[in-house]
Order: structure tokens, then C-alpha cells, then sequence
């Protein structure tokens, strides 16, 4: 079972490479910020890393000093992995030892090898074997990122998913696919009308999105591999904000066709359209809970607009925030117990907030000015979200503490309408 979810995974992240034309722009990162308890790892080169396409070792580094959560301590080359002095590491401050290999095999492919070394108990920790094409190296340097994260931290790493967004150069609109670093840009539509509200399926495979091609906003469902399109509401009025249910099979979808925008949920396939809210204000925004049962919108019918939740299938609402007086946004965590959502206080800037469902806790996230489109990692440890930077929109990411901070930004155009796909099965 193991393999063949492998298999689904590299065919997934194969058929997204292929499906899509490149993009030209790569996007920057800058990290600010250290999480708590950093633990110290030391990674070493890989033995002949240099005949593959990307440098695993370097990806590895990347990405775990990108969590805030490790202290990367630069290994150098180490030439026998098989008679590691752990005591040398250890008093060299590591906590745990990263050393592989890569090995091209006849065929074209690669032989990717690692190990995760407990420093402290002398032992082995982890390993991965991998053997897959050219275009997968990048790939196989995050899913080992992943692995270290997961053994060390106890929580399923994230390297190895998707970003959605929109980039804006001029009037011309990009729904582009990146690695959750930013690399890998994939475009899967171009137009030159606006996109936005762009929404991962539960298996990575779809993106639902609102575009204006038709010079009204209607809600298509693509397919990322064979880029296959489905109108899924295209209604009288306004067709917006689509948010898929956690099994896949039913959006969200926020419409005007009978006046005031209400809350509706439709088939994945465009059929079955049912109302789900009934208010007199304007309920929009909708997003599903964790375990499918719920969906929280956003709705102004307590004057400013605030965030509720009700029923899957309806009936009355609850109002869940209360601190300001306009929240919007709402976005919630995997395991279903933190809401993030973009927050107005006192007229001044929208900024970036989580809620503590059970306590009712609030945090400020962000120090940024014009914050919006929040969305988790699936992970539930982070959360990416547009904002704007010198006049320009960018992608920030923050740690759900608010300790470590990211800056995604690239040199053409405006991006915006972040969403973080899902674990790759």
C-alpha cells in the first residue's frame, strides 16, 4: 500500500508538470523569525549529489530552516556514514545527523538514499530508499524534509504540497501551481480576465476557482492533470468564493441568484444546487469545518460583517467571532480547532488573526497592512496569505504562533489568492 500511494503521489505531482505550461517568474523567500525550542540538525552533503538535477542536500536545508522549527548546522561532506562518531556530532550541538546519497542508475533514473542519525542515542532514527525520474529529485529532497520533520517534531512535514495563486501582470490574470517553496511554477489557465478564490480538492487532483471570462464571475472546477474544466455554478447574478467539502464531493458556493448572495451547496459535477442559508444580509465566504459537518461564512446580518457557522445542510447560524466590529475571511485548521480569519479593528489596516474555537482566544498574526485570502497548511502549522508590500501584492506565510514569518515575493506582477493544497496521498 505504502508504494503504490507513493506511485498516486509522483503521478499526481507528474501529471500537474505535465499538464501545465511553465511559468517564467520564480519567487523569492526571505524568513524572519525563529520558533521556540529549535532543534539543532546537522546536514550533510550527499555523496555525489552533484549528478542529479537539484541538490537534495540543499533543499533539505531550505526547507527545514524555513519551519523556524530547526537550528541547521552545515555537516560539510562526511566520507564513511557507515562510522558516524556520534559524540563528535553531539558536542558539536546536534541533536540529530542527516547523510544520503545519490547514485544514477542506468535507466535515467536516480537512487536517492538518506538517513536520520540519533546523535544523542547513537542510533538510526530513519530512513528513505527512492528511485524515480529526473524531474522528481526536487521531490524526493522534500518528502525526506517531511520525514526529518515528522520524526523530529512528532507532526506530518508539509514540503512536499502545493500552492495555488493568482499572479496580475497588467490585465493579463495566471492560476499557477508552485511547490510549497515557490519553485516548480506550473500555469494551468491564463486569461485576461480576473481569476480569483482559487480552492484545492480534498486530492489534490482540482482547483476550483472563479473566473470573469464570460464578463461574469462563474465557478469552474479544472482538473490539474488533463485540464479538463467544469462550470459548476454559473447562476444569475454573482457565482463566487467556491470551498470544497473534506470528502470531495460537494463546493460551498456563495450566490445572488435569488437577490441578497446566500450561502448554496452544489455537486463537484455541477448538479444538485441546494440553498443552504437564509438570511436578509449578505452571506458569503462559505467554508466547510474539518470533519464536514459544518460551514462557516462570513455575513453582515448583525450589521458589520462577522463570522457564523451553521449546519451543512442549513438552519440556524451561530455567530463565532466577537472581537472588532468586521471580520471576513474565515479559513479553518485540519484538525478543526483554530479559525483564521482577516479582521478590520477601529478602521484602521485588515491584518491577519486565529481564534481558539474552545477558549475563544484571539491572536494578531501579522504586522502587515492589507492582509487577505488566509489558508493553512494541511499540516496546521502554518498559514499563507496575500498581502501588499511597497504597492505590490505578495504572499507572506506565518507560523500559527506568529513566531516565524515568510516573504514570497517575485519580480513581475502582482500575487494574490493564496491557497495551500492538500497532503499528496
Amino acid at each position: 500500500m505504502a508504494t503504490m500511494n507513493k506511485l498516486n503521489h509522483y503521478i499526481i505531482y507528474a501529471g500537474l508538470a505535465i499538464a501545465a505550461s511553465s511559468a517564467q517568474a520564480q519567487m523569492r523567500i526571505e524568513i524572519s523569525g525563529v520558533g521556540s525550542n529549535q532543534i539543532p540538525v546537522a546536514v550533510a552533503a550527499f555523496a555525489d549529489e552533484s549528478v542529479a538535477p537539484a541538490q537534495i542536500s540543499a533543499i533539505i536545508k531550505a526547507d527545514l530552516e524555513r519551519s523556524g522549527a530547526f537550528k541547521i548546522i552545515d555537516a560539510g561532506t562526511i566520507s564513511d556514514v557507515n562510522n558516524i562518531d556520534y559524540g563528535a556530532w553531539k558536542s558539536r550541538g546536534a541533536d540529530a545527523l542527516v547523510v544520503g546519497s545519490v547514485q544514477a542508475l542506468a535507466d535515467g533514473r536516480y537512487d536517492v538514499r538518506y538517513k536520520l542519525l540519533d546523535t544523542i542515542k547513537a542510533g538510526k532514527l530513519s530512513q528513505l530508499d527512492q528511485s524515480l525520474a529526473p524531474q522528481f529529485t526536487r521531490l524526493s529532497a522534500h518528502r525526506i524534509a517531511d520525514d526529518i520533520y515528522l520524526k523530529l517534531t512528532g507532526v506530518r512535514g508539509a514540503f512536499s504540497t502545493r500552492i495555488a495563486y493568482v499572479t496580475q501582470e497588467g490585465r493579463s490574470y495566471r492560476l499557477e501551481v508552485a511547490d510549497a517553496d515557490g519553485e516548480g511554477v506550473q500555469v494551468a489557465l491564463r486569461s485576461n480576465e480576473p481569476i480569483i478564490s482559487p480552492s484545492w480538492s480534498p486530492d489534490g487532483t482540482k482547483v476550483a476557482y472563479v473566473s470573469f471570462e464570460q464578463k461574469k464571475p462563474v465557478v469552474y472546477v479544472q482538473n490539474l492533470i488533463t485540464r479538463a474544466r467544469t462550470v459548476v455554478a454559473n447562476e444569475k447574478g454573482s457565482n463566487s468564493a467556491p470551498s470544497w467539502s473534506p470528502d470531495g464531493s460537494k463546493l460551498a458556493v456563495a450566490l445572488s441568484k435569488d437577490g441578497h448572495t446566500q450561502v448554496y451547496t452544489v455537486n463537484a459535477d455541477g448538479s444538485g444546487l441546494r440553498r443552504a442559508s437564509n438570511s436578509n444580509g449578505i452571506d458569503t465566504e462559505p467554508q466547510w469545518s474539518a470533519d464536514g459537518q459544518s460551514i462557516y461564512f462570513t455575513s453582515d446580518r448583525s450589521g458589520g460583517p462577522q463570522i457564523y457557522r451553521m449546519n451543512a445542510g442549513g438552519g440556524d447560524a451561530k455567530r463565532v467571532t466577537f472581537g472588532g466590529s468586521y471580520n471576513i475571511s474565515p479559513r479553518i485548521s485540519s484538525d478543526g480547532k483554530t479559525l483564521a480569519f482577516i479582521s478590520r479593528r477601529d478602521g484602521g489596516a485588515f491584518q491577519l488573526f486565529v481564534l481558539d474555537l474552545a477558549s475563544g482566544q484571539e491572536q494578531r498574526l501579522s504586522d502587515t497592512t492589507s492582509d487577505e485570502s488566509p489558508s493553512f497548511s494541511p499540516n496546521g502549522k502554518y498559514i499563507l496569505y496575500a498581502t501588499e508590500s511597497g504597492r505590490r501584492k505578495s504572499l507572506a506565510v506565518v507560523s500559527v504562533d506568529g513566531r516565524v514569518k515568510q516573504r514570497l515575493t517575485t519580480q513581475a506582477g502582482n500575487i494574490k489568492e493564496p491557497t495551500w493544497g492538500p497532503f499528496m496521498q
